[in-house]
């Protein structure tokens, strides 16, 4: 775990590894949440990235009446 300084102007700077291993890129926009006493930083993602992510789901299903 690493540890970052809240500046004056309530700036934090993510540490390279971090960045890195997301692949984050200045500028990009992320959701913040405080969740149980913490704060957690959601990167927002192009549609694009999320091409193929349900590639291999299984639906072979029976569907509702209603919605073939």
């Amino acid at each position: 775990m690493q540890t970052v300084t809240v500046s004056p102007k309530f700036q934090v700077v993510i540490p390279r590894e971090v960045r890195e291993s997301l692949h984050l890129r200045p500028g990009q926009k992320m959701q913040v949440i405080e969740y149980e006493g913490r704060i957690e930083f959601i990167p927002d993602r192009d549609i694009s990235e999320l091409r193929g992510f349900l590639k291999g789901i299984n639906t072979d299903f029976e569907r509702e009446n209603d919605r073939k």
